[in-house]
């Protein structure tokens, strides 16, 4: 229905609104839109990746359940996307009372609603709310009180009204009546105190809230769905155990089970295209995508935590704004080349949680850690059918090489003097431009590193990132 078609009072909706889409619940309004999205094979939730075999059908099965739910996860991994896209299943706009919690005009709750319907009848007005603003979210805190979640009487309202405290018309409703017939999410609920989540046990079992002791009931219509970290929910016992009764869904998120996986939600949130056109070679993308997925599995890392997707997405954009600063600086074409994933550390030690052994090693070498097992990942992919022997041999012999931080064309030159590393780079790389070589040819070193295959050098790590040299070595 076009927006200047809509009826503007009750009498019109009346008239030309489908009074049987107002006798149904939010829930029954997404399930069925979920129904008539899964006849026409449109895609849900996009933009959520990896879940398709797994989060995706235990969602869908609670929505047709009509259940509301909770989403169990260690950080990144799309969690509140999941919730704000519930908001597709609902229909474009609804038509509701001018109030503060949008009462049905058929079934109105609110006091304000009931004058409203006694004083003009089918002249009063109608609003229409779009199906985004039918979505609240609340980020639980440990100072969140029950009066921010339902609601308290205001005594200022009652003063301007000059009635009581007991008037119903003076209650500041809170942001669960407020989310009348939407969706409320509540992220990481574990937060939330005890008493807090006591008072959530009616919404979710009765379906009606009561404020303050006061005559307030209301039979809201609300969807809830919450999100929580596993270790707040089980080991700490932070959400109460009648809450947990209550929750119809428990539905278990996950990282990417594979590096395929990674890089393509990576490639989807990063921003790497910037305006000089910036070629990030495909192995480069691989071996930082790997950082996170090594970081997953290293015991010098707190697996209760997690390492959140977003650990790769700032690692790219950042391997991508070093391609960009050298390219700048030396004229060169834009490539970004393994070097520049040690120019993205600061994605790596702000983004993980220390175990002691890591604590005393110190975040820097944790991370140099991951990276160098990350290329040795990475180039074990890549590395079929390259002839890597006169190079480890070259190494073995006592020889060394050092890359300077400087132009493509003089790094080329120093990767030249290493027996079969440019042949073998110009078979991993089909660009023969000297930046794409000098791209590929560092790989190969970073992934024999990796594979300790050669050593690499430790004053490289140390070294300024103007003045960084790179050795390689027996």
């Amino acid at each position: 229905m076009k927006e200047d078609n809509r009826a503007k009072t009750l009498g019109e909706l009346k008239r030309t609104y489908p009074m049987e889409k107002l006798s149904r619940s939010v829930k029954d309004e997404a399930r069925e839109n979920l129904i008539a999205k899964l006849r026409s094979g449109k895609r849900l939730f996009p933009g959520v990746q990896s879940y398709d075999e797994t989060v995706i059908p235990s969602l869908v099965n609670a929505i047709l359940a009509r259940h509301n739910f909770i989403l169990l996860g260690l950080r990144g991994q799309a969690k509140s996307r999941i919730l704000r896209q519930l908001t597709e299943l609902l229909d474009e706009a609804i038509p509701a009372l001018p109030t503060e919690i949008r009462d049905n005009p058929l079934r109105p709750l609110s006091a304000e609603a009931l004058r409203l319907l006694e004083e003009k009848g089918d002249d009063t007005p109608i609003v229409w709310i779009g199906r985004d603003e039918r979505y609240v979210e609340k980020l639980a805190t440990p100072d969140t009180t029950v009066a921010d979640i339902l609601g308290d009487i205001d005594p200022i309202k009652a003063a301007k009204r000059g009635s009581g405290l007991s008037d119903l018309e003076a209650v500041h409703y809170g942001l669960l009546p407020r989310a009348n017939r939407g969706i409320f999410g509540i992220n990481e609920v574990a937060d939330l105190a005890p008493k807090v989540q006591v008072a959530l046990f009616n919404i979710l079992q009765e379906g009606d809230v009561q404020i303050r002791g006061y005559p307030v009931r209301l039979q809201l219509d609300v969807w809830v769905a919450f999100t929580a970290n596993p270790q707040d929910y089980t080991a700490r016992g932070k959400i109460v155990t009648p809450l947990k009764d209550r929750i119809g869904s428990e539905i278990r998120t996950h990282y990417p089970k594979t590096l395929e996986e990674g890089l393509s939600i990576t490639q989807q949130e990063a921003w790497t295209a910037r305006e000089e056109g910036i070629y990030v070679p495909s192995y480069v993308s691989e071996a930082s995508e790997a950082v996170a997925f090594v970081a997953r599995e290293d015991k010098r890392v707190d697996k209760t935590s997690g390492v959140s997707q977003r650990l790769s997405i700032s690692m790219i954009e950042l391997v991508t704004s070093n391609a960009e600063r050298r390219a700048l600086k030396y004229g060169d074409r834009p490539v970004a080349r393994p070097v520049d994933l040690y120019s993205a550390l600061p994605a790596i030690t702000g983004k993980i949680e220390l175990e002691y052994e890591g604590e005393l090693q110190g975040a820097d070498r944790v991370a140099k850690d991951l990276l160098l097992k990350a290329f040795g990942m990475a180039y074990g992919e890549r590395s079929r059918g390259l002839q890597t022997d006169p190079i480890t041999d070259y190494f073995a012999a006592g020889n060394l090489l050092s890359l300077p931080e400087g132009p493509a064309k003089s790094v080329l030159k120093e990767i030249e003097k290493v027996p079969g590393l440019l042949a073998a780079a110009k078979k991993l790389e089909s660009d023969t431009s000297p930046e794409a070589l000098v791209a590929a040819g560092e790989f190969i070193l970073e992934g024999l590193s990796g594979r300790r295959k050669i050593a690499r050098g430790e004053e490289s790590y140390s070294a300024p990132v103007e003045t960084r040299e790179r050795g390689w070595g027996n």
